[in-house]
């Protein structure tokens, strides 16, 4: 694994307070230790972002002023647009996980939607809500760039 996907990974597993899951000798993939640990790792992750937005929405009432300056205040309303650009982002991340949230209830978690092989538990490590295999997501990101080109 490059290193910068390696420390993306040990940065959401640390930020979920969490250790990556040891895969052992001829365990079967996607067993309940598996499936309890990416439950907790998203559980986890949602949980945080819940409260960023919660932070922010406080952050926002408390901080809030009519500045008579322009200057001032074009500078917070830059501020609070920054703000809720992350938090927009956050919004749909958590949709996303609680898309993968639902899809363990159905047994399909850790199965690539498009060819339906194994994604892997490295790359879900990195990736918690990643739906397709590594291969499945390079070819879509081709197209998607041809699409564009």
């Amino acid at each position: 694994m490059p290193a910068g996907k390696e420390n993306k990974t040990l940065g959401l597993l640390a930020l979920a307070g969490l250790t990556p899951y040891e895969e052992k000798e001829g365990e079967e993939y996607m067993n309940d230790a598996q499936m309890d640990h990416f439950r907790q790792l998203l559980s986890t992750w949602r949980a945080q972002l819940r409260e960023e937005v919660d932070r922010t929405v406080h952050h926002m009432q408390d901080e809030a002023a009519n500045f008579p300056d322009p200057v001032d205040r074009a500078a917070q309303e830059e501020e609070f647009s920054i703000e809720l650009r992350a938090r927009d982002r956050e919004r749909k991340l958590i949709k996303k996980i609680e898309k993968t949230l639902k899809r363990m209830e159905d047994d399909d978690f850790g199965y690539c939607d498009s060819c339906g092989i194994e994604i892997g538990v490295r790359r879900l490590e990195a990736r918690p809500t990643a739906d397709m295999c590594i291969d499945c997501k390079t070819l879509a990101e081709i197209k998607e760039k041809q699409l564009q080109g």
